[in-house]
């Protein structure tokens, strides 16, 4: 059986989703944020159900979409401890084992390209994210890179694998898709035959640049792809690579709509605003969740008769995810949108780990309850 490989062009990021046959439960691994949509509909079309999503290290290229991934469709989220992404609900150690259906993956600590990176192991298959490349491997020279450890993680994790190991990488900017461990601990032009001075001395040569998006992306993947570092401030984040506008503090949002600058639009349920409460003077105009999203004509149809052309638009949800689908697809409608940071409610368990202020009633902001 063979995992399902997909692409993401812009940052030459492989994505993989593997399963179970007989349960349909699914794993995601080095989801990408500007291709959720793309991997929601892998996943219905297969007829899968994610139980998890999972990071091979904190990424400097791109920014992860497993927070969405886990409120679009329940899955839990994993990543290396030592990576410090806190937000994941499974910090996961070295030989650590994640189950989904009958069957299991197994997380394989190999520090180098960072401190945390791992590599994980399903049947004969190893994704090995930035660690180990088709002729190649991660850079060690930032983000806690160390060509040592890397030495170590790829001749004495990696290559003591069976041979017909197939190898999945994180990356390929050559059009490859996949190797083996016989192939890479044999003609690796960085690692085959070669000492770990010789190792060393060839990583220490590269001076390559510093990847275009690691000053927004890290942060990001500190947070499983979702910025939540508002905390009352007035903050503005720009998001034109995701699809969108950009996100935006609650207090930003409050001043825009305030101001005249914006439409302020609610787009959770009903329900959920009777129970929890509501935005007076907000436009309500539920986003209907995956797999209904490609086809929420009622929310294009309000939104193109509520929004005036040109105005700008602020999206409200309980947490920040759903309004990032809803701000997608009112610029494919051609209207500026933003989302709003931390949503209606907030992440409580964000909140305790970071000490960040909440969403938009916590921090104040007018509301009642019905």
């Amino acid at each position: 059986m063979q995992p399902i490989q997909l692409f993401d062009a812009a940052s030459s990021t492989y994505t993989y989703l593997i399963f179970d046959e007989l349960t349909r439960d699914a794993v995601i691994i080095d989801p990408v944020d500007t291709q959720i949509e793309r991997d929601l509909a892998c996943l219905h079309e297969n007829g899968l159900r994610l139980v998890w999503s999972i990071e091979t290290h904190a990424h400097a290229d791109h920014i992860t979409s497993a927070g969405q991934l886990a409120e679009h469709t329940g899955a839990k989220t994993g990543a290396p401890a030592a990576c410090g992404i806190t937000t994941a609900s499974r910090q996961l150690h070295d030989r650590d084992s994640l189950v989904f259906g009958n069957e299991s993956i197994v997380a394989l600590l190999t520090p180098g390209h960072t401190a945390g990176s791992m590599c994980y192991l399903w049947r004969d298959h190893v994704f090995t994210g930035d660690t180990l490349l088709i002729n190649g491997c991660g850079r060690t020279d930032f983000q806690s890179g160390s060509a040592q450890a890397l030495y170590g993680s790829l001749t004495e994790v990696l290559f003591v694998l069976p041979d017909s190991t197939t190898v999945w990488p994180g990356h390929d900017y050559e059009g490859r898709s996949h190797t083996s461990i016989a192939k890479e601990k044999s003609s690796n032009v960085r690692i085959a035959g070669k000492t770990m001075a010789q190792f060393i001395e060839t990583m220490d040569a590269l001076n390559l640049p510093k990847p275009k998006r690691i000053d927004e992306a890290v942060p990001a993947n500190l947070t499983s792809g979702l910025r939540h570092d508002a905390g009352g401030e007035q903050l503005l984040v720009a998001r034109p690579a995701a699809g969108y506008a950009g996100d935006v503090s609650a207090q930003l949002a409050y001043q825009w709509w305030q101001s005249g600058v914006a439409v302020l639009v609610d787009v959770r349920s009903d329900a959920e605003r009777e129970w929890v409460g509501f935005v007076p003077g907000a436009v309500a105009l539920a986003w209907k969740q995956w797999p209904s999203m490609a086809m929420n004509m009622d929310f294009d149809k309000g939104l193109t008769g509520t929004v005036p052309s040109g105005k700008t638009v602020v999206f409200l949800c309980r947490s920040g995810v759903r309004s990032i689908a809803a701000a997608k697809r009112a610029t494919e409608l051609g209207l500026e949108a933003y989302n709003i940071l931390e949503g209606f409610e907030g992440d409580p368990n964000d909140q305790a780990q970071r000490g960040v202020k909440g969403g938009w009633r916590k921090q104040g902001l007018p509301w009642r309850q019905s």
